[in-house]
């Protein structure tokens, strides 16, 4: 055996084989639609608890809300940031206090918790294996996952949201404004991009039930399902701005099925890393 890395010597074109094969054997398309329904119904509790935390603790939930949508624009359809969940979160983010904020945590932890078991089902479908822990020990693993995406998620928020001021102040004593606001930008975008990999990582890491072979830190699946994932939403706002007939055919649910499209290609990107990580980890038995 040579010194090559396994999925070198996997080859590039019989391994694209084998996610193609696999891709349709497990009905990843299928899988997918059902990740994008559990997404959909997390998603908006997820918002409106850091809109409410983030109000109480900061004062700032109208800065929340226009970096959110800013950054969101960066990657995800305009007509589903800027008119859906613009206009969702300012209608539920009407009135506020601690009980909202307390039930908003309670409903977002538990929808996103079942979107992570669903994820994790997923995941184990790749890996032609089945969930062999309790039901409550796999809750609280999806438990722990959705918490730790969570405060990833935060964390790159907080960071857009008051980097830039850091970054002025830099500036203004040191001087240099126009060079600390580019070095500024590009850290700030390998930080977010830092924090989907290890979001993605953390998933394939920790949420299946299976032993991970070779690979625990940076999984091949987490670069290409990032790499999916950027490709796809990319892609699909390129075609929204120039082929964008949905409201011709839908009418006003076109954003509603703008937002699905999109977290359904999330949900692909998932998967289809999950299975190149299992496909890779078998090659390397």
């Amino acid at each position: 055996m040579d010194g090559r890395p396994m999925h070198l010597r996997l080859g590039l074109k019989d391994l694209l084989w084998r996610i193609w094969q696999r891709f349709w054997k497990d009905r990843v398309l299928d899988q997918s639609a059902m990740l994008s329904f559990y997404f959909l119904v997390s998603i908006f509790p997820l918002l409106l608890f850091l809109m409410d935390l983030l109000g109480l603790l900061l004062q700032s939930q109208h800065a929340f809300q226009e970096t959110l949508r800013h950054h969101l624009e960066a990657v995800a359809p305009q007509v589903a940031t800027s008119r859906l969940i613009d206009t969702t979160l300012g209608e539920v983010s009407l009135g506020g206090g601690a009980l909202k904020l307390f039930t908003a945590l309670l409903f977002a932890w538990w929808s996103a918790s079942r979107g992570m078991l669903a994820v994790v089902r997923g995941i184990h479908n790749a890996y032609e294996t089945i969930e062999s822990r309790s039901w409550w020990k796999a809750y609280l693993v999806a438990s722990g996952l959705t918490v730790a995406c969570l405060l990833l998620f935060t964390g790159a928020l907080l960071l857009l949201m008051y980097g830039g001021q850091l970054s002025d102040v830099a500036a203004h004593r040191w001087g240099g404004g126009g060079f600390v606001a580019l070095v500024w930008h590009v850290l700030s975008g390998i930080f977010v991009l830092a924090c989907v990999l290890a979001a993605f990582n953390l998933i394939y890491v920790w949420g299946p039930n299976v032993t991970h072979r070779r690979w625990h830190w940076l999984m091949p699946g987490t670069l290409v399902g990032v790499a999916i994932w950027l490709l796809g939403s990319f892609g699909l706002k390129l075609y929204l701005s120039v082929f964008n007939t949905l409201p011709v055919s839908y009418g006003s649910l076109g954003v509603v099925i703008v937002l699905l499209m999109w977290l359904y290609l999330s949900g692909i990107a998932v998967l289809v890393g999950a299975e190149v990580n299992s496909i890779v980890e078998n090659a390397s038995a």
